[in-house]
């Protein structure tokens, strides 16, 4: 299996890998449809600048699996009370066809090595119950964090 960046041909690729793990996680083909939309226009230029980088994993020339990765601007916390950033994991996805062969742990093996050359010392990542334990079989822990859905106000 050869490894690579992700660069700016990459952009469908991406989407597609992006829009199946949110469709093996149960949600609705259309809300997922607008989604992948306005992904593809927020992904692209983050792309060319590298604010958003990550790996393939390439068998016999067809990209199989993918890692997203970004730094993100966080104030100084408790979990990483010196830095003011977080890294943060998205988007991996293995191809049906390609999975129970280690290759998530791989790739999230050279996430946090990734992480650990940028002098990144604290990351996150948003789990699909699929990728739940994994995670928490290479030392992922469950945070506090909490979510609502704000409706939009009146105009």
């Amino acid at each position: 299996m050869d490894v690579r960046n992700v660069g700016a041909e990459d952009l469908e690729l991406i989407c597609r890998h992006r829009q199946m793990m949110f469709q093996e996680a149960g949600f609705a083909a259309g809300l997922l449809r607008t989604m992948t939309d306005h992904f593809r226009s927020w992904l692209r230029p983050r792309l060319a600048d590298g604010s958003y980088f990550g790996y393939l994993l390439v068998d016999a020339g067809r990209p199989v699996a993918g890692v997203g990765l970004m730094l993100i601007d966080w104030p100084p916390h408790p979990a990483h009370p010196a830095q003011d950033r977080r890294g943060y994991v998205l988007n991996v996805y293995v191809e049906p066809t390609h999975r129970r062969r280690g290759l998530a742990k791989q790739l999230m093996t050279m996430a946090e090595a990734e992480f650990a050359r940028r002098g990144v010392e604290f990351a996150v990542l948003h789990a699909t119950e699929t990728g739940r334990a994994l995670y928490q079989r290479n030392g992922w822990s469950q945070t506090s964090e909490m979510s609502k859905v704000i409706a939009a106000a009146d105009a």
